[in-house]
C-alpha cells in the first residue's frame, strides 16, 4: 500500500501573509511590503482522489477543519458512500437532459403528460436551480400555493420526485426533497352530480343528436367501451356471428394528431364484450354504410391508421375526433334540457354534464342492477381491480333513497347486495 502523503493537508500560499514561505511565493519586490509574522495565514487545502481517479482539493481555514474533512472523505471512498458536491451542482435544466433519454414510457398520452408537466410547471419554477440547493420546504410551498389543482399537483409532484430518486440514486444529491409532500385533497361531489344518465335520457339526447351519430351512442351505451376502445374498433375484431367484440387496441389523441396504440389502458383491457341485439344493430349500420376491410393492418409506428378497417367513422369516412363529436354532444343535451354546468372548485373550469364517458357509467350501473357479479363486471369494464368498478362507475340514485325510506316506515328488512 502506498505510503500517506505528509503534506496532505497542505497550506495555500497568501499574497497577504509576511510569514518566510509566503514571502518567497510572492516576493516584496512584486506584491508589496508585509509585515514579518512567524505563522502563515493561508487557508488548509484537503488533498484526496475521488473514485474515478480525479484530484479534489477543497480550502479550509483551518488544518483541524481540513483534517476532519479529509478524514470523513476518505472513509466515504472507502465504503463507497462518497458525492462529489460537484455533481449534484448542475442545473435542474442539465439534470433534465441527462435524465429523460433514460426513461422508458410505453404510452404516448403518459409521454406527453409528463412534458406537458415539465414545460408548464416545473422547468419555470426550478429549471435554472442547482439540483442540491432544492429543499423540503421550498417544494412544499410550491405545490400548496402555486400549482392548481389536485389532479395537476399529483402529476406534477410524480415527474419531479421520479427526477430527484434518479438523482438520488445517481449520487448527486444526499435527501430527497419530495418525500412527504402533501397534496390538497380532491375536491368532493355531491351524489347527484355523479349519477349517470338513465335509459330515459340517454334517448331523449339521441333524439336531438345527428341521425349519423345515434349508432355510435347506442353502441357505447350498450357495451360499456372507452372512447378509444370503439373509435379504434376494426372490422376484423368483430365477430357478428358470435356477436362480440375483441380488444386490441385503441386510438389516443397525440396533441391533436390521432394515433394507434396497440394495447388498451390496461392489461385487462384485453377483452372480449359481449353485443346485445341493439349493439349488433348499431355496428351492422355502421358496416352498411362504409363497408370496413376485414384484412388486420399493422400497427406500426401509429401513423396509418389505415381508416378503410375502421367500423365507426367520422361522416367523411374519417377517424372520429373528440372535438369534432362535441360540436353535436354539446348541442343535443342542451336541446333536450339535461345540460348543467359545473365549476370545478379547484381549477375553476367548466365542466358540462353529462359527457360522453358517462355512457359507460350508465352501462356499469345498468350491469349492477342486473345482478351482475363485481367480478364479471370487472372483467368486461376492461379494469384490474373490482372496487374501482363500485366506487368509480356504479352510482346509487332515486332508487336507492326511496328503498331506504319504505324500510325505515314499514320496518321490513333490506334486501342483502354482495
Amino acid at each position: 500500500m502506498a505510503r500517506r502523503a505528509a503534506n496532505n493537508p497542505r497550506q495555500i500560499r497568501s499574497k497577504t501573509c509576511g510569514c518566510a514561505p509566503c514571502k518567497e511565493t510572492y516576493p516584496e519586490e512584486k506584491y508589496g511590503a508585509r509585515k514579518s509574522r512567524r505563522d502563515c495565514l493561508g487557508s488548509w487545502q484537503a488533498r484526496y482522489r475521488d473514485p474515478d481517479g480525479k484530484q479534489c482539493g477543497p480550502t479550509f481555514p483551518s488544518q483541524k477543519e481540513a483534517l476532519a474533512h479529509l478524514d470523513k472523505v476518505r472513509t466515504q471512498v472507502r465504503e463507497g458512500t462518497y458525492q462529489d458536491p460537484k455533481r449534484g451542482s448542475i442545473t435542474v435544466n442539465e439534470w433534465w437532459d441527462i435524465w429523460w433519454p433514460t426513461v422508458t414510457v410505453k404510452s404516448v398520452t403518459t409521454r406527453n403528460r409528463k412534458l406537458s408537466a415539465w414545460t408548464v410547471h416545473v422547468q419555470p419554477k426550478w429549471g435554472k436551480r442547482k439540483l442540491n440547493s432544492i429543499t423540503w420546504i421550498q417544494v412544499q410551498d410550491w405545490i400548496s400555493n402555486e400549482v392548481k389543482g389536485h389532479a395537476t399537483q399529483k402529476k406534477v409532484l410524480e415527474l419531479l420526485r421520479h427526477m430527484m430518486v434518479a438523482a438520488l440514486r445517481d449520487r448527486r444529491i444526499t435527501v430527497n426533497p419530495t418525500l412527504d409532500i402533501e397534496v390538497t385533497s380532491a375536491p368532493a361531489k355531491h351524489p347527484d352530480d355523479m349519477i349517470p344518465p338513465t335509459a330515459a335520457q340517454c334517448e331523449l339526447i339521441r333524439q336531438h343528436l345527428t341521425d349519423y351519430y345515434h349508432p355510435l351512442v347506442v353502441f357505447a351505451e350498450e357495451t360499456g367501451m372507452r372512447w378509444g376502445e370503439y373509435t379504434g374498433l376494426r372490422a376484423c375484431n368483430v365477430d357478428l356471428g358470435s356477436a362480440t367484440v375483441k380488444v386490441k387496441e385503441v386510438l389516443i389523441d397525440d396533441r391533436g394528431r390521432i394515433r394507434r396504440k396497440p394495447a388498451p389502458k390496461s392489461r385487462a383491457g384485453f377483452r372480449t364484450v359481449p353485443l346485445t341485439p341493439r349493439a349488433v344493430e348499431a355496428v351492422e349500420i355502421m358496416m352498411a354504410t362504409w363497408d370496413p376491410a376485414a384484412t388486420e393492418s399493422p400497427i406500426g409506428d401509429g401513423e396509418d391508421l389505415h381508416e378503410e378497417e375502421l367500423v365507426f367513422r367520422g361522416p367523411r369516412g374519417g377517424a372520429l375526433t373528440r372535438p369534432n363529436f362535441r360540436r353535436h354532444w354539446i348541442p343535443a343535451i342542451q336541446a333536450s334540457g339535461l345540460a348543467r354546468e359545473v365549476i370545478n372548485t379547484e381549477t375553476k373550469r367548466k365542466e358540462i354534464w353529462p359527457r360522453v364517458h358517462d355512457l359507460r357509467h350508465t352501462f356499469a350501473t345498468r350491469l349492477k342492477d342486473a345482478g351482475v357479479p363485481e367480478k364479471d363486471v370487472q372483467v368486461i369494464m376492461g379494469h384490474e381491480r373490482g372496487g374501482r368498478v363500485t366506487w368509480l362507475y356504479q352510482h346509487a340514485g332515486a332508487e336507492l333513497v326511496e328503498e331506504v325510506r319504505s324500510a325505515l316506515v314499514s320496518g321490513r328488512h333490506l334486501r342483502a347486495v354482495s
